[in-house]
């Protein structure tokens, strides 16, 4: 670690590689979140804001390994209501991809001219007119001007079911006849691309097999891919955000004569939780406390390793639906403020310490050397991660470092530094903005020195201005200005 004299400015502070190392003054809580990922075990962490809770759950997360299973929900044509969880590996997802190109493999591709003239003009290639080759995708023959869609009899064009017309356009059954005198059944068939393949009836029955496989595991939702993050923060503001949900559908249970049911499938409405989210990976919850009783829900996913994911709303059509077992195989890791431990259901605490560790964070460090040189390079780290600031010279890191000082000294009584580092953040994106916006090349003394002067907060103005937050001449002085108006004022 270099000391904090022996840079010019923080450009010339090297960051860590190792994301712990990137973690100041809380060397129990590192030393503990470095065994959480490797034993997979949970973590509570207390202490006050900015102390660097999230930068710790950031860490773990970013040790893991890459997950390794993509979790889908496949409809249930059975019950429809109660879709079914599918889990992936690479290798699976692999094998899937290269059974939908299987019955490419199946069949004999030939080109218009060596159908039959009446397959052709079915398929959509020949002119019946003047009988010139064309794309199917001409409806007008660019020969003789004729219409090549309305071919076929009325039966066909008005009679038949729209789907069967369209099936007919495709498919063409013709016969041949075998040198021993017996009739072959041929298929031909025409796919999106305009090949032409001709099959025998086995190989037709081999590719609808094929087709129908198939069509059932393309009748899937992926809602935790493969490639994802193993870092989710949720917030647990809602139940749906934590916990997944069922989307209402306003079309459910309605059908059209020709276009079928028009509602949304059960399997498609399914929406993950982070819980879910978090599979293979960190699921961290600040200020776990205002969850209340969602709290146990995280308790059951935490011992069961699964999740069911419901429709939470009673008056909605997802009510009805219901998928068991999805997984939800995470490393939790909560936060919570000194005042606001009360509040977490013991339960989970319980199941916390008996399998993860609780950990009391620093909200201040000794003033020492050594830890100035901490303090320099988390100016450095913060100022590289902002991306929008310039360094600062050695003389407005040393005036932050100063206030650190001081921050410990009026919040916390103590003498030392503090670790309430996004008190510190905020001053040199100050600064910083202040800098830019100059077009300096460095964050000056004098910008700090004006951002300490204009960031204190609104209390501390107050009592600076009037000298107590009750003072009714504070109070006068307000009614006096909002009546006079600002020219006034």
């Amino acid at each position: 670690m270099p000391k904090s004299s022996a840079f010019e400015d923080t450009l010339d502070i090297p960051i860590p590689k190792d994301p712990f190392e990137r973690i100041i003054g809380q060397d129990e809580a590192v030393r503990i979140a470095r065994m959480v990922p490797y034993q997979r075990r949970h973590l509570l962490l207390v202490g006050p804001p900015g102390t660097g809770k999230s930068m710790i759950a950031q860490a773990i997360s970013s040790v893991l390994p890459v997950p390794h299973f993509e979790v889908s929900i496949l409809d249930n044509p059975e019950v429809p209501e109660r879709p079914i969880v599918e889990i992936r590996d690479e290798g699976r997802i692999r094998k899937d991809e290269g059974d939908k190109n299987e019955e490419k493999k199946v069949g004999t591709e030939v080109h218009p001219l060596d159908t039959p003239s009446f397959v052709a003009e079915r398929l959509g290639f020949r002119c019946r007119r003047c009988a010139a080759l064309s794309s199917f995708t001409d409806v007008i023959c660019p020969q003789c001007g004729a219409n090549k869609a309305q071919n076929g009899n009325l039966f066909e064009r008005y009679d038949m079911p729209q789907m069967q017309q369209e099936e007919r356009r495709t498919r063409v059954t013709a016969t041949r006849r075998l040198p021993n005198g017996r009739d072959e059944v041929l298929i031909y068939e025409r796919g999106v691309d305009g090949r032409i393949t001709l099959f025998t009836p086995e190989e037709m029955k081999k590719v609808e097999e094929l087709r129908k496989k198939y069509e059932q595991k393309s009748r899937r939702k992926v809602i935790i891919p493969l490639k994802r993050t193993t870092f989710v923060q949720a917030s647990g503001g809602t139940e749906t955000e934590l916990l997944g949900d069922i989307r209402h559908d306003p079309y459910h249970g309605h059908k059209d004569p020709v276009r079928g049911d028009l509602g949304t499938p059960a399997y498609k409405r399914v929406v993950p939780g982070a819980l879910h989210e978090a599979h293979e990976g960190v699921l961290f919850i600040d200020e776990l406390s205002t969850l209340g009783n969602i709290q146990r829900y995280i308790l059951t996913a935490m011992q069961e390793r699964a999740f069911a994911i419901v429709g939470r709303n009673p008056q909605s059509s997802g009510a009805s639906v219901r998928v068991d077992g999805v997984p939800c195989d995470f490393i939790f890791v909560g936060a919570s403020n000194i005042n606001d431990i009360r509040q977490i259901i013991p339960s989970l605490r319980s199941r916390i310490r008996g399998d993860g560790y609780e950990v009391l964070m620093n909200a201040y460090m000794d003033d020492t050397k050594a830890n100035e040189a901490k303090l320099a390079q988390f100016i450095a780290q913060e100022i590289t991660k902002d991306g929008k600031i310039p360094h600062a010279e050695y003389a407005a890191a040393m005036l932050v470092i100063e206030e650190a000082r001081n921050i410990a000294r009026k919040v916390d009584n103590a003498k030392g530094l503090t670790l309430r580092l996004r008190n510190l953040t905020g001053i040199l994106k100050m600064a910083g903005d202040i800098a830019t916006m100059e077009k300096k090349e460095l964050i000056e003394e004098k910008d700090v020195r004006q951002t300490i002067r204009e960031s204190k907060s609104i209390e501390e103005k107050l009592r600076e201005r009037y000298g107590n937050w009750w003072s009714t001449e504070a109070a006068d002085h307000g009614m006096k200005n909002e009546k006079a108006g600002p020219e006034t004022a």
